[in-house]
């Protein structure tokens, strides 16, 4: 006790010598309680018995945000595919489906696409990566070549297209392709329009393909300090391809699947684009990583709500506890620690205001600390929500979804069996 007493006093007169210093420094406290939509959400979990953690789904905000990409490609005449991956649980793709009135999927594997085929055998498929060749034949192996007439393969290579046509004429089936282009996020598929033609034409001589179209990714557009720039390049690399395209496959190539898009430039696309779809998965829920302002105008619609088992107590850390007082001087933040059911999602606290993850101690997927300073009121059994960064990799994470809708929750929703 004597030795932790002298550091206390030793970082105290440091601190007090620096007065000046860490008062110009010195955190802001950030704490406080639940608004009233985090209130009446934590009141309709505890009404449905729900104590432990939930991914909740906020209907309202799920329909507005549909109603609003509706809008704006409707009015663009662009046609949306749905990303299955990012919305991996069938109630919530159909929704959001009927919401578009549309019929049309994008899938990432081959467990999605064996699920979304038995629930709608006659949707309009496309293969969101290339896949395997193994795994493609597997496919053929268990489904049939008529289960997958629907289905759009994606190539981006002359060895894949071999590869796909060994597996076309062992099954004695045609095969419908799409060539993935590289319009300037060079992730890979065919990087210009020599490369382009000499794979349809590669394709068209194997004699067992139907050509489709093409899909061009555009993320990047939104990441770059440039985006007009990269926008008016990736438009221009789509549009070279769509002539390459035309010079190859036989009649107008505005009748084939030109794709493009995603959550991070589909408002870009509906002011003008050469593709003629676009996808569009994680926008319909919003999560942190897609706070752009081209989509100011959706809401985000899914959080993580987990119980709270321990809070009330000063952050003492193991072996160290002579920098609690210092540290929460400097930080009135760390003052409190609040440790939540379950934690390490990919996501940040957002209610109450205030909480943070402890750099400190560190990250827990048992028990996560969380600290805050004493201006947030927390006690046992209480909730903590959790803003996910991405949908695709938090939704499968916690069971059946938690729908919450008119002040209560309204419903579970089963999700996929999880898969890469």
């Amino acid at each position: 006790m004597v030795r932790l007493s002298r550091r206390t006093a030793l970082v105290g007169g440091v601190l007090a010598v620096g007065a000046g210093t860490f008062g110009a420094l010195r955190s802001s406290d950030h704490g406080g309680d639940h608004d009233a939509y985090f209130k009446a959400l934590q009141n309709a979990l505890a009404t449905a018995g729900l104590a432990q953690p939930t991914l909740v789904v906020d209907g309202a905000r799920l329909d507005a945000n549909i109603a609003a990409l509706k809008a704006a490609v409707d009015k663009a005449h662009l046609p949306l595919r749905v990303v299955v991956k990012s919305l991996p649980c069938p109630t919530l793709l159909d929704r959001v489906a009927r919401g578009l009135g549309t019929h049309r999927f994008m899938v990432f594997n081959a467990a999605m696409l064996g699920a979304m085929l038995a629930l709608h055998p006659d949707g309009d498929y496309l293969v969101g990566k290339p896949l395997p060749a193994p795994l493609v034949a597997e496919l053929f192996g268990q489904h049939g070549p008529a289960a997958l007439a629907g289905v759009q393969w994606l190539v981006d290579t002359p060895e894949r297209i071999a590869a796909y046509a060994e597996i076309a004429r062992a099954q004695g089936a045609r095969m419908t392709l799409s060539f993935e282009i590289d319009v300037g996020l060079h992730r890979g598929g065919f990087a210009d329009p020599a490369a382009l033609s000499a794979g349809l034409k590669a394709a068209q001589e194997a004699g067992c393909f139907t050509i489709a179209g093409l899909m061009g990714y555009d993320a990047h557009v939104a990441k770059l300090g440039n985006g007009d720039a990269a926008w008016a390049d990736a438009q221009a690399r789509y549009a070279a391809a769509i002539h390459a395209l035309a010079g190859v496959v036989p009649g107008d190539p505005r009748g084939l699947t030109l794709n493009s898009a995603g959550s991070y430039t589909v408002m870009r696309h509906t002011r003008g684009t050469v593709a003629n779809e676009v996808s569009v998965g994680s926008a319909f829920v919003k999560p942190a990583d897609f706070d752009i302002a081209e989509n100011a105008s959706l809401q985000p619609a899914a959080f993580i709500a987990t119980p709270v088992i321990k809070a009330g107590h000063q952050l003492e850390l193991p072996a160290h506890e002579y920098l609690d007082e210092p540290l929460a001087l400097f930080d009135p933040n760390t003052a409190q620690a609040v440790y939540v059911f379950g934690g390490h999602w990919m996501a940040d606290p957002v209610s109450p205001p205030g909480l943070q993850y402890s750099t400190l101690v560190g990250r827990s997927s048992n028990q996560e600390l969380m600290t805050g300073s004493w201006r947030v009121h927390l006690k046992p059994d209480d909730t903590v929500f959790l803003r996910p960064h991405q949908s695709e990799a938090v939704l499968l994470q916690f069971g059946d979804l938690a729908l919450y809708e008119r002040g209560r929750i309204a419903g579970r929703w089963p999700v996929f069996t999880a898969s890469a």
